[in-house]
């Protein structure tokens, strides 16, 4: 099993880091399959790159061929967009061209619910697995490398980051590569996979898993095809580093749309529970709640503590703050006399509150200063672990003094501030305190959801040590 492995990652790095690109089945025109092109060309892909088209002379500006086989050059990655029913004998070819890897975009395999897709998919699988070439797919959009220049769409970010994205939808993963910078989340490398018919997201989990790369992991998944396997791949992986997984399927509604989508197999629940429970894994449900748990565990650090500082101007979020942290096993830290002290010399006497949550009252919203004052008191407080700041000004130029402020601090004490938003704050600021590396949440229960994921991961890591 470890040979198998080692073989499987050595394949998968080749294929991430390709050094000739064939795109085959590349359209002349504005079609779907020219945004393969867009977005090698957007990432600034270093390595050659190959149109087929069986009659073009060159697309683009780029020379064409009108088949892998007139190809000069060795073929590492390949792209096929050509339909359903022309694939397999490209991908035999593409075998016999030595290609290393091969995404297969389009539809039309086991999905379908026909006999026939079945079959295809099945001879592909089998191309596969005599040739030795990985095959991803079909019915997906392919890899996203940003150190490699590989992209499976146009206008995703060009900056690599710690995470790992497996997706059983390519919709999904492209909508995350897009909408990730904005939460401070950026990629390893990412993959959509559509129905499995070769590399599986077991196989990612262990490329990932050990990937020094990849700090996290994260998953969106319809089906799992290898129980065993994937079970086994996911404790390997989590006793490394943190494994996020939405998957759906669940229920009944749920499985007839995943079964016409990649053709996913029926999930139980209880068993999909307990394969989370056994693996180590982070369970989530939804998209907003996936990103949340990425950014969380992208940027809290190791050894973080359960005594939370409520800082807010609102004085019913402050409470529902409290509930959060009760709700998710977290305490409210005990604020020291010094503190108190502190504070009382800012802090105005009438609708505020000096216990935690502090209440410093929508006076602060007018004078900033008050919340700066309080976060930096709050942090310089030994019995705080992390300071959770629920504020906003009246107008942009208070926002920005707000934003830098609480960054500053952040910088300076060390310690995790979770920023919480108010409706209305500016979007380009809470962009900031995501690339300052501050989770910005949109309520509070998610914030304390997700600090508290990411507290009790680290405790079950330092258990396995």
């Amino acid at each position: 099993m470890i040979k198998k492995a080692h073989e499987l990652i050595a394949q998968l790095d080749a294929i991430f880091h390709p050094e000739s690109v064939a795109i085959i089945g590349l359209p002349r025109g504005f079609k779907a399959g020219k945004l393969f092109l867009m977005a090698l060309l957007d990432l600034k892909y270093a390595g050659r790159i190959y149109p087929v088209h069986p009659e073009a002379k060159e697309i683009d500006g780029i020379r064409a061929y009108q088949s892998i086989e007139e190809i000069p050059g060795t073929v590492d990655l390949a792209i096929i967009l050509v339909p359903h029913h022309r694939t397999l004998p490209i991908v035999k070819a593409c075998a016999a061209k030595g290609v290393k890897g091969a995404v297969l975009f389009t539809a039309g395999y086991k999905e379908t619910g026909t006999e026939d897709g079945r079959r295809l998919e099945e001879a592909l699988t089998h191309v596969a697995h005599s040739s030795g070439m990985r095959l991803f797919g079909p019915n997906c959009m392919g890899i996203y490398v940003p150190e490699s220049g590989i992209s499976f769409f146009p206008g995703l970010s060009k900056k690599s980051g710690p995470v790992g994205f497996i997706s059983h939808s390519g919709s999904l993963a492209n909508i995350l590569g897009r909408i990730a910078p904005q939460k401070g989340i950026y990629f390893s490398s990412a993959v959509s996979l559509g129905n499995e018919c070769d590399i599986s997201s077991a196989d990612m989990l262990a490329y990932l898993g050990n990937d020094p790369k990849t700090g996290v992991i994260g998953a969106y998944l319809e089906s799992i095809r290898n129980g065993p396997y994937f079970l086994e791949t996911l404790k390997n992986a989590s006793e490394k580093k943190p494994v996020i997984l939405w998957k759906v399927g669940l229920n009944p509604e749920g499985q007839k749309a995943a079964t016409s989508h990649t053709g996913a197999l029926a999930s139980q629940k209880h068993i999909w529970e307990a394969v989370v429970r056994q693996g180590g894994a982070i369970s989530v449900k939804g998209f907003d709640f996936l990103t949340d748990a990425l950014m969380g565990f992208s940027m809290l650090p190791v050894g973080i503590g359960d005594r939370i500082a409520i800082l807010s101007g609102p004085g019913g979020m402050a409470v529902a703050a409290a509930e959060a942290c009760g709700d998710e096993g977290l305490t409210l830290a005990r604020l020291s006399d010094k503190t108190h002290l502190k504070l009382s010399d800012f802090v105005p006497q009438t609708g505020t509150s000096l216990s935690n949550p502090v209440d410093v009252g929508l006076t602060a919203s007018l004078e900033m200063e008050i919340y700066i004052r309080a976060a930096r008191a709050l942090a310089a407080d030994p019995g705080v672990d992390a300071v959770v700041v629920i504020g906003v000004g009246l107008d942009r130029k208070t926002n920005e003094l707000y934003t830098e402020s609480m960054i500053q601090a952040h910088r300076e004490f060390g310690k995790p501030f979770i920023i919480v938003n108010i409706p209305g704050f500016d979007s380009d600021l809470a962009h900031k305190f995501c690339q300052a590396g501050i989770p910005f949440f949109e309520t509070t229960e998610r914030a304390m959801s997700v600090y508290a994921m990411v507290r009790r991961y680290q405790i079950f890591r330092q258990k396995r040590a």
